[in-house]
């Protein structure tokens, strides 16, 4: 399972499309299709049902969702933290 994948994930189930989530994140809608299948196969279930009119999540899917954007916010925590920390450590270099 790879940050991208929850990226996907997370943007499909809040547009309930996956054309619209692939543009948003500079993706083909083909790629997007693979990152969700490649999450489904990792996890052993569906996360979506597709339809003509967009993706809807399925009782799987909205179970994990909490989680999902859990695990995004802490590396995305963990990133800002490492970039006021380096950012601080420039600040003391230049001030040396």
């Amino acid at each position: 399972m790879h940050e991208r994948e929850f990226r996907a994930f997370v943007l499909i189930a809040e547009t309930g499309r996956m054309d619209v989530a692939a543009r948003k994140l500079g993706y083909s809608q083909p790629a997007i299709t693979y990152q969700v299948k490649r999450l489904e196969e990792s996890l052993g279930f569906k996360l979506f049902t597709r339809h003509p009119t967009g993706a809807r999540l399925t009782g799987d899917g909205r179970m994990i969702l909490p989680s999902v954007r859990a695990v995004l916010l802490l590396i995305d925590s963990m990133r800002d933290a490492h970039g006021a920390r380096a950012g601080a450590v420039r600040d003391q270099e230049c001030s040396a």
